[in-house]
């Protein structure tokens, strides 16, 4: 801010570039605020998740992505099989 106010005061594409800047960090530093510092909120509390994963509603597992085919291959490893054993 100090160096386009002291260098291009005139260049008012540069002003506005820079409060567009700004605004989209404070927006994101706030929402990252509400989600205690995560980037994505969650969606079910993880007390809930746990007694799931313990009832056996839901599986706890890794997910693999194909880097090169991301749309189209990705497979879950299951947590406490065996390696060739996947869902």
């Amino acid at each position: 801010q100090n160096y386009l106010d002291n260098f291009w005061p005139d260049l008012k594409a540069a002003h506005e570039l820079f409060d567009s800047i700004l605004q989209a960090r404070r927006e994101r530093d706030s929402e990252s605020q509400e989600n205690n510092g995560k980037e994505y909120p969650e969606h079910l509390p993880v007390e809930i998740l746990e007694a799931g994963i313990k009832s056996g509603r839901y599986i706890q597992g890794t997910l693999n992505v194909n880097k090169h085919r991301a749309q189209l291959e990705a497979f879950v490893r299951l947590q406490g099989f065996g390696s060739k054993e996947t869902g």
